[in-house]
């Protein structure tokens, strides 16, 4: 896990002037990124002088300079003139790097590391841009080809880690964060469409356009895509290597979908325990991380790890209760902490610099604050249960959508079976007349709630006028809403499109900022795409959520956790916090910085201040504070 960067010249330098410059441009990026990577840092330059790349490196795998990056080619098969051919810029972890090493070495390929960063290169070699077809895991990293002279970038299929790049008549610029390529010049504008549907939305990507950022001339590389840049022609094109299939549907008895999930599971989290550090876990109570907990202590019970937690104290989503009885049953070392509101005001600068662009509520805060107290306690890798709701349906919104699947299947009685026992668990959902429509009209139904939100923008009564009228021919971009006529559609739309990637975002620079990598097994696309060709029923059935993993985790965990039945996602006490008078003066502050940047209108100042739950549509007050910081 590490900060990777990179620029490519595409006019013939002064070579020996140039070529000082670009190694001092080159150390200004891996100097903003250095929190990405605190353990070495490293610097390569081509002869002619028209390419650099930089890294930061977090020791997670062989931690001898071996492994040290940037890499060039070594691993030559035949061909030793091109022994130097490629060079790599590498952020991330290829889990399957043994198995793929051991069938390169069967192909001739030799290596001089250890590392998972050489194994790549050699698949490049090997495979070209299919090597991503091999990976499992998570990464970005960018290889320049000296012998084409072009460059390959490419980012991995959920978009785990991150890569911007800037694009101009002279040059080619990338980096794993923004701040990077603010680091040599590249203009700070905010895009204020983006802000407009963050703040009257609370959007924070453009589901139609995943390239676009918060940024005007800065671009993300979406996931599940690859990049490649010619230096001759100065052009870059973009293309996907992978599609999850949503559409198929597989034929399977429930006990062999319980030990196919069971085992696909279990092989993600043995591959994403590979390390030369020591390895954690975070444990919010929850389902989803008590069960890789779990998986973990079950594979083998020798080998202690420690497990970190937020807790809040008197709060009435305080799950301390839920985690003990986790680290009872299993015997886990435990360490928590309790972020606080003015913990969370001494630190928000701070959490608004890692992130870059705008988040929805304070729950990142508690996520930083584990992540933090996982590094005091020298644990440099940590396992997470993020991806499980988007893919198996853990959220109560979906339940809507699973009814309206069994409606427009014309199984009545199953619909209304399953409606009832969800309410006799008390899981809460909306269900009305609307629903039926949605289930017979899914494309009207896309488009009423396009021009809902649409209306929502127009309708704001705080958000300048002349600030909105300035964005004509604008007006649409960004809002859209999927066609849904099954509950795959809903699920694969919040995993690939919207939803699960800005958590993917919020993990990997509060990791980052505080050098720890997070690992998540529920991300693996084997797993995801089994999950996906899996019948509705197996993800919500018999009045529960998520009914394939509970099932898996009912023999290995306590039932009170195996079966709860009130979700409540990581959430801190927020409403407790934005009733804080200092909390409150700090929003009143954005607010007036808003109003100056014409972003807001005057009155605004006016208006109280209303304190809300981090998961509470509307959160206006709270994306003010976040919006006023892209100022900065």
């Amino acid at each position: 896990m590490c900060g990777i960067a990179g620029i490519l010249i595409n006019y013939p330098p002064q070579i020996k002037e140039y070529k000082a410059m670009l190694k001092n441009t080159i150390k200004k990026m891996t100097t903003a990124l250095h929190h990405r990577g605190p353990d070495g840092e490293g610097c390569w330059i081509n002869e002619a002088a028209t390419i650099g790349l930089g890294h930061t490196r977090l020791a997670i795998i062989d931690l001898t300079n071996a492994a040290a990056q940037p890499m060039q080619y070594t691993a030559v098969p035949a061909i030793e003139a091109e022994a130097n051919r490629y060079t790599i810029t590498f952020n991330g972890e290829i889990y399957n790097y043994i198995e793929l090493r051991n069938q390169l070495q069967k192909n001739g390929y030799y290596f001089h590391s250890q590392s998972d960063t050489e194994v790549i290169l050699a698949a490049y070699d090997f495979w070209k841009e299919d090597c991503l077809q091999q990976f499992d895991g998570m990464f970005a990293f960018a290889i320049w080809d000296a012998k084409e002279n072009t460059l390959f970038a490419a980012r991995d299929r959920f978009g785990e880690k991150p890569l911007f790049y800037y694009h101009d008549d002279k040059q080619f610029v990338f980096a794993s964060e923004m701040k990077a390529l603010w680091a040599i010049g590249v203009e700070k504008k905010p895009d204020n469409k983006m802000l407009v549907n963050y703040i009257a939305l609370g959007y924070v990507q453009n589901a139609n356009d995943k390239q676009q950022t918060f940024y005007e001339n800065i671009n993300a590389l979406p996931a599940a895509h690859f990049l490649l840049y010619t230096l001759k022609d100065n052009k870059s094109h973009l293309y996907p290597y992978w599609k999850l299939d949503k559409d198929n549907t597989i034929a399977i008895t429930e006990n062999e979908a319980i030990e196919k999930f069971d085992f696909l599971l279990q092989q993600s989290i043995t591959k994403r325990l590979r390390a030369d550090v020591t390895i954690g876990t975070s444990l919010s109570g929850g389902l989803d991380s008590s069960t890789i907990a779990a998986n973990i202590y079950q594979q083998n019970n020798k080998i202690p790890f420690k497990t970190f937690s937020a807790i809040f104290p008197g709060f009435d989503k305080d799950e301390s209760k839920y985690i003990q009885q986790v680290t009872k049953h299993l015997s886990l070392q435990n360490f928590t902490v309790s972020p606080t509101a003015q913990g969370l005001i001494s630190h928000f600068e701070k959490l608004c610099y890692h992130q870059e662009e705008p988040f929805v509520s304070s729950s990142i805060f508690a996520q930083f604050k584990v992540f933090e107290l996982a590094k005091q306690h020298q644990v440099k890798v940590l396992l997470d249960g993020q991806g499980a709701d988007e893919t198996l349906a853990g959220y109560n919104k979906y339940i809507h959508w699973y009814l309206q699947q069994l409606i427009d299947r014309k199984k009545y009685a199953l619909a209304k079976q399953e409606k009832m026992l969800l309410r006799q668990n008390k899981f809460s959902f909306k269900w009305n007349f609307a629903n039926y429509l949605a289930t017979h009209l899914p494309a009207h139904a896309a488009i009423h709630l396009e021009t809902k939100a649409f209306n929502k923008i127009n309708q704001h009564p705080y958000l300048n006028k002349a600030f909105v009228k300035a964005l004509h021919g604008r007006e649409w971009e960004g809002i859209h809403k999927p066609i849904i006529t099954k509950l795959n559609d809903i699920l694969h739309f919040n995993t690939t499109t919207l939803g699960l990637e800005e958590l993917l975002r919020y993990a990997d620079r509060n990791s980052m900022a505080n050098g720890i990598e997070v690992r998540l097994p529920f991300l693996s696309h084997e797993l995801v795409q089994f999950i996906f060709l899996l019948p509705a029923n197996f993800k919500i059935h018999q009045g529960y959520t998520k009914w394939l993993l509970r099932k898996v985790a009912h023999t290995k965990l306590p039932e009170d956790i195996v079966w709860r039945k009130n979700k409540i996602g990581f959430e801190p006490p927020q409403k407790l916090w934005m009733e804080q008078a200092t909390l409150q003066e700090y929003m009143q502050a954005a607010k007036a910085v808003l109003v100056d940047k014409g972003v807001l209108q005057k009155s605004v100042l006016n208006k109280k201040i209303i304190p809300m739950n981090a998961i509470v549509n509307d959160n206006y007050d709270w994306r003010y504070l976040c919006a006023a910081q892209m100022y900065k």
